[in-house]
């Protein structure tokens, strides 16, 4: 993959964290899991974000983002995509709280490294 399209990746990565965190802010979990427009919004986030880690490559995510476990960020965007009605919201909200942070961090990290 050439870099240029990695960056590109991984800004949309940052971009979409960027915009799940606008989407739940101010909600706490209780509130997230009772507004259909912000949980709508913030799985379609999701699945743009597990499909750039996917086309990235487990290889290359485990060099940029070894905390983030690749095969679990195919397994919720395989979920996102086919199992969309069992999907347990407590993943998601801990996935955006707990999860997104570091890997936001990494792909930051990431983007400055190669423009260097």
């Amino acid at each position: 993959m050439s870099s240029d399209r990695e960056a590109l990746r991984l800004q949309d990565i940052v971009d979409n964290i960027d915009r799940t965190f606008q989407h739940v802010a101010g909600l706490d979990r209780d509130a997230f899991m009772r507004d259909d427009k912000t949980i709508d919004a913030v799985e379609r986030c999701l699945q743009r974000i597990t499909e750039a880690v996917i086309k990235i490559g487990p290889e290359r995510m485990a060099e940029i983002s070894p905390t983030t476990p690749v095969d679990a960020v195919r397994g919720l965007g395989n979920a996102l995509r086919h199992d969309y009605d069992s999907i347990d919201l407590a993943i998601i909200w801990n996935t955006v709280t707990l999860s997104l942070p570091a890997l936001r961090t990494d792909c930051r990290n990431a983007i400055r490294t190669s423009a260097s």
